[in-house]
């Protein structure tokens, strides 16, 4: 029999969840039903909360993991003539960027080393050379290495050009504190099994209603149309079009709760900044160093250096720190040997002491 947690999750989700939120799942939900629809009205006005929106913004929440809610809102918000700046310094801005290219949209995309902030200078002059750019997408917290975007200069940009911003939230929402409308985003993406501490099975759109009532008929998508998926929960609150994750949706409620308890975003940003500390203070006792300088990191994942000894083997030390119970993230920096550890979830600064004294043990390089 497998026990019921072989190993803490140190990776940016899914994650460790706490045993309330999976117990959360232990019954069946009818998709009709008052009463789950009566849970999904409150997971979308508890996000509305989070977020700040007030009666300007409004919740979505789209079947499938966060990339299906980023695809479903450039589907929606992209007209064939429009054309988006895409700002990539790692695998999920290139991924948008992607995304946009498979529909045909024109698309100008701005890519970054995977150490460097987008630039907001270099940004406005191709605003000013490009016209007729109409939406800009960002990632806020980028996984590939731990970065933390800086995305207000360009949500700023976006209000004084006339452009529809849309944020990549996917990491960040929830562990780390932002106000939706100052500056404003119009569109806020984010997923169920991250900061929120939920599991895996649909991700959330933030957005601003006028917005997205402007984009009525634009998807040529059925499955990804975000304002028809808005309009159905409208219509018949907490109803979806297609049949939604009841379980995972119930264990976000209690997820939702548990937020609420620990004493919301900031308290949570807090225990997941002591997480990091004590990480990467700890890695560099070993030898180990963070691939970001601490200015540009997020206290969601942090990528370090591989060892430059021949000895080392990401693999080796993968199965290792499994046997002691945790799994980590291999790197996914292009020009650099990484490898990476998550620190985001129901896990506690103990936890992560834990894991830098199970690497201490197995160090075999």
């Amino acid at each position: 029999m497998i026990p019921e947690n072989p190993y803490l999750l140190l990776t940016p989700g899914p994650l460790s969840t706490s045993k309330t939120v999976r117990e959360a799942m232990n019954r069946d939900w009818c998709t009709w039903d008052e009463d789950y629809k009566t849970i999904v009205q409150n997971i979308r006005s508890s996000l509305l909360d989070l977020s700040n929106g007030g009666d300007a913004y409004t919740t979505v929440l789209m079947q499938g993991s966060g990339t299906f809610s980023v695809e479903a809102v450039l589907w929606t918000c992209l007209k064939p003539n429009d054309k988006i700046l895409v700002l990539s310094n790692g695998a999920y801005g290139k991924r948008m960027g992607k995304i946009v290219s498979l529909m045909g949209i024109s698309l100008e995309v701005m890519e970054m080393e995977e150490h460097l902030q987008p630039d907001p200078e270099k940004v406005e002059e191709l605003l000013k050379q490009n016209p007729d750019i109409s939406h800009i997408g960002m990632v806020h917290s980028e996984t590939t290495t731990g970065m933390l975007n800086d995305y207000a200069p360009i949500a700023l940009l976006a209000e004084q050009y006339h452009k529809c911003f849309i944020l990549d939230a996917m990491s960040s929402f929830g562990g780390i504190p932002l106000d939706i409308r100052a500056p404003k985003i119009d569109f806020l993406i984010s997923s169920a099994n991250k900061c929120i501490q939920g599991v895996p099975g649909f991700g959330f759109v933030i957005v601003r209603k006028d917005v997205l009532q402007a984009c009525k008929g634009n998807s040529k998508s059925h499955s990804l149309d975000l304002y028809d998926q808005w309009e159905a929960m409208e219509n018949d609150p907490g109803k979806w079009r297609f049949t939604s994750p009841t379980h995972t949706v119930r264990a976000f409620l209690q997820a939702l709760e548990e937020l609420k308890e620990e004493g919301g975003i900031s308290t949570r940003h807090h225990r997941y900044v002591s997480n990091h500390q004590t990480l990467v203070r700890g890695m560099k006792n070993l030898g180990i160093e963070a691939f970001l300088p601490e200015k540009d990191q997020s206290p969601i994942i942090t990528a370090f250096h591989e060892p430059s000894s021949p000895d080392f083997s990401f693999n080796k030390l993968y199965h290792l720190l499994k046997e002691e119970g945790f799994v980590i993230y291999p790197g996914k920096v292009s020009k650099a040997a990484t490898f990476r550890i998550g620190h985001i979830g129901h896990v506690f600064p103990e936890d992560i002491q834990r894991l830098i004294t199970a690497i201490e043990k197995i160090k075999f390089w």
